[in-house]
């Protein structure tokens, strides 16, 4: 039986860490540290396959836990807090981040994105920034950021999600039914314009991100589809 991957848990709280060590054992072993001191002495120790780093800790915060490890290691970083705003994300992605994720979180999307960085370390070492770009519109899948140009687009997390499955599938026309079972996980529309004002939503904000062209096309009868500008 083969060793399994290890994951250091960096949270003042323990109901946190206690929460997180739950979710994570049936795929891996978990080893926790409830500030920046005690991470950075248990990194110097031991190796680790991903740590998981809560932004707002006492003494060190988790940015500069997040550049110290950066100074010597590696090692997959998933930041976790309970601020969403768009400046703390680009902020530890600077620090050195690899993926954020927000307070309260869904256990399930936690449990893949571990296991989608680890896996992602363990193919390529470090691990890759996977971009989509089509004229000045630049989608980061993993920072889960949009670019008008240098503009950064403020998007809900669904709106973000719409807005990628469409890109990643351009050449599918996709229809409500299809978007809600996709992105909400579901076949009963509450609403049904909750896709409609999303989409309507999503263009909005990128016409005031000055983004040069409208890449949501609406396809009478149909659906919507992603589409790039004419070359």
């Amino acid at each position: 039986m083969g060793t399994r991957d290890r994951v250091l848990i960096v949270d003042d709280e323990w109901q946190m860490r206690n929460l997180l060590k739950v979710l994570l054992y049936p795929s891996f072993d978990a080893e926790e540290a409830e500030d920046g001191e005690e991470a950075l002495a248990l990194l110097k120790k031991k190796s680790f396959s991903l740590v998981i780093l809560d932004l707002m800790m006492p003494g060190i915060s988790g940015w500069e836990v997040c550049e110290k490890i950066r100074e010597e290691k590696q090692v997959p970083i998933l930041m976790l807090t309970a601020r969403g705003d768009t400046k703390d994300k680009v902020e530890g992605f600077t620090a050195g981040a690899d993926d954020y994720l927000v307070k309260p979180f869904e256990p399930e999307e936690l449990v893949a994105r571990v296991k989608a960085l680890v896996r992602r370390a363990r193919a390529g070492g470090q691990i890759e920034t996977d971009v989509l770009e089509a004229a000045d519109l630049k989608i980061d899948r993993t920072a889960r950021l949009i670019y008008a140009g240098n503009t950064i687009v403020e998007l809900t997390p669904k709106e973000f999600e719409l807005v990628e499955l469409l890109a990643v599938n351009d050449k599918v026309i996709f229809t409500r039914d299809m978007l809600m079972a996709r992105i909400w996980e579901t076949h009963q529309e509450p609403d049904i314009r909750t896709t409609d004002t999303h989409i309507k939503n999503i263009r909005e904000k990128f016409r005031k991100g000055g983004l040069s062209f409208n890449p949501i096309r609406t396809v009478w009868g149909k659906g919507y589809r992603f589409q790039k500008p004419e070359s």
